[in-house]
């Protein structure tokens, strides 16, 4: 359990097994009638699905499977769609399940070599949807399945990566999300159901992203969200018949949106500097009819409403709550909270991160959220950094920032350059040869922290995964004198040999970020931190997931092995039962404790 620790704000020290073992609760589901939320939970080490009463009873556990799993609600059936991968390959596969304790799920669309991704239903719960590369292998085609005879239809194939928003109220279209080949940029197509008939809905010339449909309940218009001639993400109304669309809510922050089957609410979320903000509007004048209260200052997420409105379920975290849901009374905007997961350590055992900004190089504002320990003296600090790129850190619990802060250490979380939820000029500051812009990002980071009373700059280390782990080793291979060790989970060590042996149906996607090998390759070499492992001096821990289909285990593997080569102390940890980044419980408490202890090991703490 905690330990003591001596005078401090805290009184007593979470351990990090006990943080680790923060167990969250995530809404996959709310029924029709409001009166069950569908949950995924890691109760038992892995996600699986329950079943929990609202304001009532006890949490019911549906499965118990040997891979995490999730699933929603079939309208007008009751039973489950379930969706599985095996031993974290990503390749997702369709099973029925009927909701019953203990019961054996019933294969539905099962292809172990294939991918099937973001299965929806139609509102009658007649048709299912979901997009599937097993014609080429590489393409995301979309297919409608009758379920009552199993019939099929290609219905989508204009190649490329898609994703499936949902079909309209009276089931007629079906709105499908692709991928451009120009980086943070998609179109939104409609496709006739019936036909397999399809149009762009929103031609545009400039990289934008461009949301799925929120259908007002008659369905002759829907609301979405969009950056299409904007800098951040705003709310427009399209109109069916005429085929056009204008904005009617817009921010300086990312907003995005959702409509209830019944039409009566309009849910409205605010990404304010990575803060959630709910509102909710009548969807046809847009009238704001209030706010939701939220349990406290952090991220909502995974919104569900009931069929007629009445009730959003939703899940919520900060930086001192693990995660858990809530359900909101639409007519008050009063919360209720329906899961409490187990965990050993109070939220006043937690630190909250202060939100600064520190200047670039190029005098670019960079948002950080830092951590700070109660300590009389300088403290280490350690930097964690997230994937993505294209994503954003935003003040959710993480159990080694709160681990290490509680600890004495300082923590600064930044989103450098490149990260989303700030507008896409900044987006895209480090897209293909302004890569190693935000790698800089870094330096200018350690050094505002040099400035800050209480932290010792000079004993920083570098944490990150995936596009994070790759920061990671940039950071040390490009700026060696900066750093005093590093841990990276599921990193890129060689952006030339992640993109030659990254999944085919990844490499594509991954060009419009990175460059592509074709043209590119050059640059692609001098930025990747293999070619400048000569550099490199500080420790590093790697920890990597055998199957991990996005970035290969091979990665880890060749900087490990040039690193020790080099006699620079380096330590991996390769879990066979692993994807991309660690979802077993067991494994997260091997590796994560480990990693720990090499760092305070090398840094002589």
């Amino acid at each position: 359990m905690a330990q003591n620790r001596g005078p401090s704000r805290l009184t007593i020290v979470p351990t990090l097994r006990d943080l680790l073992e923060m167990r969250t609760a995530v809404p996959a589901d709310l029924s029709a009638d409001g009166s069950t939320v569908l949950v995924n939970t890691d109760l038992g080490g892995t996600m699986q699905l329950y079943r929990q009463r609202v304001g009532e009873g006890d949490l019911v556990q549906l499965t118990d499977l040997p891979e995490p799993v999730t699933g929603f609600f079939l309208p007008e059936d009751g039973r489950i769609l379930l969706v599985m991968d095996e031993r974290g390959n990503e390749l997702e596969q369709l099973y029925l399940f009927d909701g019953e304790p203990g019961a054996v799920p019933e294969p539905l669309v099962v292809e172990p070599g294939f991918f099937h991704r973001t299965p929806t239903a139609s509102r009658d719960g007649r048709l299912i949807a979901y997009t599937s590369n097993r014609r080429n292998g590489v393409d995301f085609d979309v297919y409608v399945r009758e379920l009552g005879s199993g019939e099929e239809r290609l219905v989508f194939a204009e190649g490329g990566w898609c994703h499936i928003t949902g079909f309209s109220p009276d089931g007629e279209w079906l709105a499908v999300l692709r991928l451009t080949e120009r980086s943070g940029d998609n179109d939104l197509h409609l496709v006739e159901v019936a036909t397999g008939e399809s149009f762009n809905a929103v031609p545009h010339d400039d990289d934008s992203e461009i949301g799925g449909p929120a259908w007002l309940s008659e369905g002759d218009a829907f609301l979405f969200a969009t950056s299409v001639g904007r800098d951040t993400v705003a709310v427009a109304r399209y109109d069916l018949a005429a085929r056009t669309w204008s904005y009617v809510i817009e921010a300086d922050w990312d907003l995005h949106c959702a409509i209830d089957d019944a039409g009566r609410n309009l849910l409205v979320d605010w990404n304010d500097d990575g803060y959630t903000r709910l509102e909710l509007r009548d969807p046809r004048t847009l009238e704001l009819r209030r706010r939701v209260e939220l349990p406290g200052r952090g991220v909502a997420a995974a919104y569900s409403f009931s069929r007629d409105g009445t009730r959003l379920a939703y899940h919520f975290t900060s930086a001192l709550v693990p995660g858990d849901i809530w359900v909101c009374d639409t007519d008050t905007g009063a919360s209720e909270r329906v899961t409490t997961s187990p965990g050993a350590v109070a939220e006043d055992e937690l630190v909250e991160p202060e939100l600064h900004r520190f200047g670039s190089f190029d005098g670019e504002s960079v948002p950080v959220f830092l951590y700070r320990p109660e300590s009389d003296g300088p403290v280490p600090v350690v930097i964690m950094i997230h994937g993505g790129p294209e994503a954003q850190l935003r003040p959710i619990f993480s159990p080694l920032a709160q681990y290490f802060v509680t600890n004495g250490y300082a923590v600064a979380a930044p989103n450098v350059r490149g990260s989303t939820g700030y507008g896409k000029r900044y987006e895209h500051l480090d897209d293909v040869r302004k890569r190693l812009d935000s790698v800089q990002d870094l330096a200018a980071l350690q050094d505002w922290l040099a400035g800050v009373e209480g932290v010792d700059a000079a004993t920083a280390t570098l944490y990150g995964g995936s596009y994070g782990g790759y920061m990671v080793l940039a950071g040390l291979a490009f700026q060696p004198e900066r750093w005093a060790a590093g841990v990276e989970v599921v990193g890129i060590s060689s952006l030339v040999t992640f993109l030659e042996n990254t999944a085919v149906w990844r490499r594509a996607f991954r060009e419009r970020e990175y460059g592509s090998l074709e043209h590119d390759r050059d640059f692609l070499r001098e930025a990747s931190p293999l070619t400048r492992v000569d550099e490199i001096r500080a420790p590093l821990f790697i920890i990597h997931g055998a199957n991990d289909p996005r970035v290969p285990v091979g990665e880890a593997r060749q900087i490990h092995g040039s690193l020790t080569d080099r006699g620079i102390p380096c330590e991996l940890l390769v879990y066979e039962d692993e994807g991309h980044g660690l979802k077993r419980l067991t494994n997260r408490l091997e590796a994560y404790p480990r990693a720990v202890e090499f760092l305070e090991r090398v840094l002589g703490r």
